[in-house]
C-alpha cells in the first residue's frame, strides 16, 4: 500500500514538474517579440505566386478574374506566413503546439493549428511558419464577393488599399496526454500596402 502511494506521489510530482516547466516555457513565449518575416509558397487556384512580390501581367489578369468569383466552385488559397519570434528573456521559450486565427482588415480569414514543437533560446530569434489554407469561395459566401475581392486585392498588392493583418496565437500545454489551449491569445499585427 505504501509503495503504491509513494509511486503515485512520484508520478504526480514528475507530471506536475513537467506541467510547471511547460507553463514557464509558454509564459516566456508570451513575452517574446513577434514580427512579420515573409510570405512563401503562395498559391491561388493553381497559380503559383511564390512570395507574391512580383505578380506578372498575365497572372494579374487571371488573379483579378478569380477574385471576382468567376465560375469556380472552389477558390483555394494557400501560403506559409513566416513570423520572427525573438526571445528577450533569460530562459528558453517553448511550447508543444499552438492554434491560430488570421484576420485581414477585421475579416475572419482562417484558423489552423501547428503541432510541431517550438523552442526559442534566450536572446535568439526563430522563424515560426504558419501554413495557411482557405477556400475564398466560402469566404465570399460568408461575407460577400466584393468584400473578399477587395481585401485580397489589397493583401496581394493588386490595389493600393492598406491591409491590416492580425494573427492570434494560442499556445497549447500538454497535461498528461491532453493538449490544453491557453485562454488568452498572443496578438501579432502588421500592415501591407497603403501608407503603412
Amino acid at each position: 500500500m505504501k509503495k503504491t502511494f509513494l509511486l503515485s506521489l512520484l508520478i504526480f510530482a514528475l507530471t506536475s514538474c513537467d506541467v510547471l516547466n511547460q507553463i514557464g516555457g509558454a509564459i516566456q513565449l508570451s513575452q517574446c517579440e513577434y514580427k512579420y518575416n515573409s510570405i512563401t509558397d503562395m498559391q491561388l487556384a493553381g497559380i503559383n505566386m511564390g512570395n507574391g512580390s512580383s505578380i506578372s501581367l498575365s497572372n494579374f489578369a487571371s488573379i483579378s478574374s478569380i477574385l471576382t468569383g468567376g465560375n469556380l466552385q472552389t477558390i483555394p488559397f494557400s501560403m506559409t506566413l513566416n513570423m520572427n519570434v525573438t526571445n528577450p528573456n533569460q530562459a528558453a521559450a517553448f511550447l508543444n503546439a499552438l492554434e491560430y486565427a488570421v484576420e485581414i482588415n477585421e475579416m475572419e480569414f482562417t484558423t489552423g493549428k501547428m503541432d510541431v514543437p517550438i523552442r526559442v533560446e534566450p536572446g535568439q530569434t526563430a522563424v515560426l511558419p504558419l501554413s495557411i489554407g482557405v477556400d475564398l469561395r466560402n469566404l465570399m459566401n460568408r461575407y460577400s464577393r466584393d468584400r473578399v475581392a477587395k481585401e485580397m486585392s489589397g493583401f496581394l498588392g493588386l490595389s493600393p488599399d492598406p491591409t491590416k493583418v492580425t494573427v492570434k496565437l494560442w499556445p497549447k500545454l500538454m497535461v498528461g496526454n491532453t493538449p490544453i489551449r491557453v485562454p488568452a491569445p498572443i496578438p501579432v499585427v502588421f500592415n501591407f500596402g497603403g501608407d503603412k
